[in-house]
């Protein structure tokens, strides 16, 4: 695993943190060429969310997002955005390239992965597709398990350092 994915797991929320290092661990052994996984978003600041908002709204661009500040399970540490890290250097979000020659898109090969393990792939989603988006399905709050939801987790206490508690 990469040095800049590793910085960015340890700012998930502390309940996903060793998942998410076995599930970069577990694609980055399936991935037998060139590529490997980087998370390039983890856990997002609410004033993050706004400006990322904002573009194609009130400044130029594409929209990048249709989530606003605390709608984002990114900014609740339970959320991913990946790319592929070609030969340890350049970038690639290409969901269909077959670096390794196993004939299964290398970024398929992690959206499955990423399912296996119970995260929610931004590719399945009916109006707004975020390919590099993952996102936990579920989470234990107490012994209780309950669907990842913002406008919940918007209203929950948090710990001292700032994540909601479950």
């Amino acid at each position: 695993m990469d040095k800049v994915t590793s910085e960015r797991i340890k700012f998930l929320h502390p309940v996903v943190r060793d998942e998410m290092r076995n599930i970069i661990q577990e694609c980055n052994l399936a991935l037998t060429g060139k590529a490997k996984v980087r998370i390039t978003q983890g856990l997002r600041s609410f004033e993050e969310q706004e400006r990322l908002y904002a573009i194609g709204r009130l400044t130029s661009g594409k929209k990048l997002t249709n989530a606003r500040a605390g709608q984002s399970l990114h900014n609740y540490g339970l959320a991913v955005d990946i790319c592929l890290i070609i030969d340890g250097k350049t970038a690639s979000w290409d969901t269909a390239k077959d670096w390794d020659n196993d004939k299964v898109a290398d970024w398929y090969e992690c959206v499955q992965i990423f399912a296996r393990n119970g995260w929610n792939w931004g590719g399945n989603w009916k109006t707004y597709k975020d390919l590099p988006h993952f996102e936990k399905k579920t989470v234990y709050k107490g012994k209780n398990l309950i669907k990842t939801n913002w406008r919940i987790f918007s209203k929950m206490p948090r710990d001292q350092h700032n994540y909601i508690i479950l």
